[in-house]
């Protein structure tokens, strides 16, 4: 475990209460309640080095788009000791406006994306109101800049962001979705992000209803699986049970520690 790095998922906002038909393309019928959405970012730590994986949004977004936010997640970055301007990499697992905000409040970071992703944010399907809807166009024109600005490093599938820090584009939910792959003392530990809004979407095969192709969804889940060699080492991209299993990081800000056990398996 030479590459072992820690992980902290910051959870910053959160969206309740939700139906069932908001979590999954096809419901249980039986289901009259649905869980509550949870936003986070991720802290990567190993190495001397600090990698944030996604950037949340603001309160601007927030209030457009009816979201609680508790705090921004660049804030949260601050509560919990690291300044934006330390970061050097950030990985934008997707250009979705909960995981691309914020992103001219890190001025010395490389932006790490997939190719797919900016061609999809900037290509003919935002000529339509449903597949455009979870971008916003301020968050894709910065990322444009940023391009323009030679600050953003592209991935074609699987690419290094260092050693024991991979991504891996599996689409789905977003054409040029990327998932991240990292090492830890308790082995691979595999951030799904929106893969797998919830643990549920993954364990019940059944797609949150956000989706760009079903087909790469659902293969997108095996290749998580895979990843992470072990149903406790993936992590959904917005489970409020994150938060109940994996032990606190800080007094300060919500904080959870991903390298660590959880309290609960899902192994069978």
């Amino acid at each position: 475990m030479g590459n072992a790095y820690e992980i902290y998922a910051l959870r910053y906002a959160t969206m309740s209460p939700r139906t069932p038909h908001l979590n999954f393309l096809v419901p249980d019928p039986h289901d009259t309640t649905a869980q509550d959405l949870d936003y986070f970012v991720w802290l990567v730590r190993g190495h001397g080095r600090d990698i944030l994986v996604d950037t949340g949004f603001n309160a601007e977004e927030a209030k457009a788009r009816a979201r609680k936010l508790t705090l921004n997640p660049v804030d949260a970055l601050a509560g919990f000791g690291v300044s934006a301007d330390s970061i050097k990499d950030v990985i934008v697992t997707h250009l979705h406006y909960d995981h691309a905000g914020n992103l001219d409040r890190f001025p010395n970071a490389k932006f790490h994306l997939q190719e797919r992703e900016m061609s999809y944010a900037t290509g003919r399907c935002m000529c339509n109101g449903m597949l455009r809807h979870p971008f916003s166009i301020e968050h894709v024109t910065q990322m444009v800049r940023h391009v323009y600005g030679e600050r953003v490093n592209f991935h074609s599938g699987d690419g290094e962001i260092a050693p024991g820090v991979t991504v891996h584009r599996v689409g789905g939910h977003s054409d040029g979705l990327q998932v991240v792959r990292i090492e830890t003392a308790r082995g691979p530990v595999v951030l799904a992000s929106d893969a797998a809004h919830y643990y549920a979407n993954l364990h019940k095969r059944s797609p949150f209803p956000i989706v760009y192709n079903v087909g790469d969804m659902a293969q997108g889940w095996e290749t998580v699986e895979r990843l992470a060699g072990h149903p406790d080492r993936f992590i959904p991209g917005h489970d409020p049970i994150v938060s109940e299993i994996y032990p606190r990081a800080s007094d300060k800000v919500d904080a959870f520690a991903l390298h660590l056990a959880p309290s609960r398996s899902f192994a069978k």
